[in-house]
């Protein structure tokens, strides 16, 4: 394993480490999530279809969450997202703590509002 996977993030799980954001992004667009969500204003824009949609009419079906062992700024969240109105599913990453970017940080609480914790 080179140095560069060894010290990325990794999810935890009850404290256990489990996979790293490579790791899942790859399991994810196994299972489907095959397009990326980017966040502009707006809404996030599927890179493969171009469209932009509203965060509510986005089903977040898994959100992974990564935390750096050593480092805050390693912080991030992978959202497996699908539209409700085309079907396209994709991924979403987004850095959160003290570095979060505003447009993110209000992105992600549109997405995560209302959902189930």
């Amino acid at each position: 394993m080179d140095a560069a996977r060894m010290r990325e993030p990794r999810a935890t799980v009850a404290g256990m480490r489990t996979e790293t954001l490579s790791q899942a992004v790859e399991r994810l667009t196994g299972a489907g999530y095959q397009d990326d969500f980017r966040v502009e204003p707006g809404g996030l824009r599927a890179a493969g279809t171009h469209c932009l949609h509203d965060p509510e009419s986005l089903v977040v079906e898994e959100v992974v969450r990564f935390e750096g062992a050593s480092d805050p700024g390693d912080e991030a969240v992978l959202f497996a997202l699908r539209c409700k109105i085309h079907g396209i599913k994709g991924r979403c990453v987004a850095v959160f703590g003290a570095a979060v970017d505003p447009l993110d940080a209000e992105m992600v609480g549109r997405l995560t509002h209302g959902r189930r914790r």
